[in-house]
């Protein structure tokens, strides 16, 4: 299955990406069958080559999830942002713990005294 995703090519502490077309399973930093184009996160600069996204996207390849919200801010894509970024179960588990445990401290703050 292709993937269409961003490859990094700054330097350190200056990231900008490449956004490239390769197969899923394939290191990101190996070949790949075409740029695309780049995008520079400080100044949220995205210069894409729209028609050829439009054709790698009618071919069947899957943008990742931040590229695709990219991609919807660009008007190149339609539908609802996704998350880009996932919570494990584990810490979602303790993130829930830790607002249970404050919700019944602050029920008791709040109440006045009589």
């Amino acid at each position: 299955m292709l993937s269409i995703r961003l490859q990094r090519i700054g330097k350190s502490k200056e990231p900008r990406y490449r956004v490239i077309v390769t197969e899923k399973s394939r290191d990101p930093w190996g070949k790949h069958n075409e740029i695309l184009g780049t995008y520079n996160p400080r100044s949220k600069a995205l210069a894409l080559k729209e028609e050829r996204v439009s054709y790698w996207i009618g071919v069947g390849a899957q943008p990742t999830n931040t590229l695709r919200n990219l991609l919807i801010n660009a008007n190149l894509l339609k539908g609802k942002k996704g998350k880009a970024v996932a919570i494990s179960r584990k810490r979602q588990a303790k993130i829930n713990e830790t607002k249970a445990q404050a919700t019944p401290e602050e029920a008791s703050t709040e109440a006045p005294a009589a």
